[in-house]
């Protein structure tokens, strides 16, 4: 796990260790020294702790005036012991909605596993955004399976077009509106 780092060429453009704005504004990373697991296994130390012992992020690009926040995911999600979702929203969605954040891509390629509880975390989340949204990108279908048992699939969109797997080519305004593009389609269909 200590070879796979987060996407980290969009750092020309963003870098959440100098938005004033992050929690994670002035973080200074030591990549000499791994000290953050998941499960005994050692992770790059370009990820980011949210209070989670099984799953960290790394906030990609986020856009204040265009409200979206592109988060990437590594270990395994787990509601039902760990209570992830609600370090999630507590200590990022909620500090980021105070900033008007809406909109919110998830890439979750690096998530292992997923574990469920109940879906009220999610659908608080749900309910805060006016006109945003919440879509999951290149979740692994077994993982989305489960998410979908768990009733997540009515707050998180995944799957079909979504499944985006060259997104590292893409500048980060055009991979958000590529995703705009797909969940308003799929808007204007309900």
């Amino acid at each position: 796990m200590h070879n796979i780092e987060p996407y980290y060429n969009w750092l020309k453009y963003y870098n959440v260790a100098e938005d004033p704005n992050s929690p994670y504004d002035g973080k200074e990373y030591n990549f000499d020294l791994y000290s953050e697991n998941i499960y005994g296994y050692y992770i790059d130390p370009h990820w980011d702790s949210m209070g989670s012992e099984t799953l960290y992020i790394k906030i990609l690009f986020t856009d204040y005036d265009r409200q979206f926040i592109i988060i990437e995911f590594i270990g395994e999600w787990n509601d039902a012991i760990n209570n992830d979702i609600m370090y999630l929203k507590r200590n990022i969605i909620d500090h980021f909605s105070s900033y008007d954040i809406q909109k919110y891509i998830l890439i979750g390629e690096n998530i292992l596993n997923f574990h469920g509880s109940d879906d009220s975390y999610y659908e608080e989340w749900f309910e805060d955004m006016e006109d945003g949204w919440i879509t999951g990108v290149n979740f692994r279908d077994f993982v989305q399976e489960e998410m979908k048992n768990y009733n997540i699939d009515s707050y998180i969109n995944f799957g079909g077009e979504l499944d985006i797997l060259n997104w590292r080519t893409l500048k980060p305004q055009v991979f958000f509106e590529k995703i705009d593009h797909i969940i308003s389609r799929r808007i204007d269909l309900f």
